[in-house]
């Protein structure tokens, strides 16, 4: 399939989100060819073989050299729960022309949950969710959740009805109400974007949003961009210096002991940085020992 074949392919394609969002594509500046052709203003013509490219790119993204990805575009139309788009809004770093609800009534769908679908609330993690509620128990609050949004769209109709302006009858309509906005974002600000919103601790809604986003869209139209993005950012581990201080002082003490990997939690604790020595509870600490958990060095206990 030929580049423009797969625009026209993707451009007004719905790729379903939620139980009645959508993101799609409108337009794109730019494929991955942009991106080495924009750092080769720098780095001097070379050459021109798609592995070079395919190098050059991933040297780029690894390097934190930025401003060759700014050199491509993508313009999108998004359907999203507004809660969900005050979340994306903070991305100041894109084009935004959203839907109004003072010139056009508002958007007759709102994003609803499923019984099996409620999340508690996170201990470990104030602005987090976890394990799913029982779907006995989610099933009332799904009955009381449809009930509210009948209920508000009735009161928002009422006041239309009524000759309210819509500026002010909009005014109790819940959050979980869709909006539609056109959202025009650079490549290299859209991976920022990505990596946050795609990271596990983000919120689900956006997450899905994102995943959709990067998987469905992006990785056809930049797929050596999309590669490199997956291999350093997505997969990646950054580390900080205290934890390649924790890794040395565990690998010297552990090779004193004639101890291999994975090791114990009670090792990293005796070699831990002593800035957290004191603390009973420290983020810093559990952010290191789950990194080392993931590279292989700790035991997950």
């Amino acid at each position: 399939m030929s580049r423009a074949e797969l625009i026209e392919e993707l451009r007004w394609k719905k790729f379903p989100v939620l139980n009645d969002g959508f993101v799609c594509l409108v337009d794109v500046m730019g494929e991955d060819n942009s991106v080495v052709q924009a750092a080769r203003v720098s780095y001097g013509a070379g050459t021109r073989k798609v592995s070079d490219d395919r190098t050059l790119i991933r040297y780029l993204l690894r390097h934190r050299h930025t401003t060759p990805f700014e050199m491509a575009e993508i313009k999108f139309l998004v359907r999203v729960p507004m809660d969900c788009w005050r979340q994306w809004i903070r991305h100041r770093t894109a084009s935004v022309n959203e839907y109004s609800t003072r010139y056009s009534l508002a958007i007759d769908a709102a994003q609803t949950t499923k019984p099996d679908e409620w999340r508690t609330q996170a201990s470990s993690n104030r602005q987090g969710s976890d394990a799913p509620l029982p779907t006995d128990a989610g099933q009332a609050f799904t009955q009381s959740e449809n009930e509210l949004q009948n209920h508000a769209r009735d009161v928002y109709q009422a006041r239309i009805d009524a000759g309210i302006a819509r500026e002010q009858a909009r005014k109790d309509l819940p959050l979980s109400t869709y909006t539609e906005a056109y959202w025009k974002i650079d490549l290299h600000n859209l991976l920022h974007f990505l990596s946050l919103r795609m990271d596990s601790h983000a919120q689900q809604e956006i997450r899905d949003y994102s995943t959709t986003i990067g998987e469905e869209i992006v990785k056809p139209l930049f797929p050596l961009v999309w590669e490199a993005f997956e291999d350093y950012r997505l997969g990646g581990l950054f580390l900080t210096r205290l934890d390649h201080e924790v890794i040395s002082r565990l690998m010297t003490t552990a090779g004193q002991q004639g101890l291999t990997p994975p090791f114990s939690t009670d090792l990293f604790l005796n070699v831990q940085d002593k800035s957290w020595e004191s603390l009973k509870r420290c983020r810093e600490r559990d952010e290191c020992q789950l990194k080392l958990i993931r590279m292989g060095i700790l035991k997950a206990e």
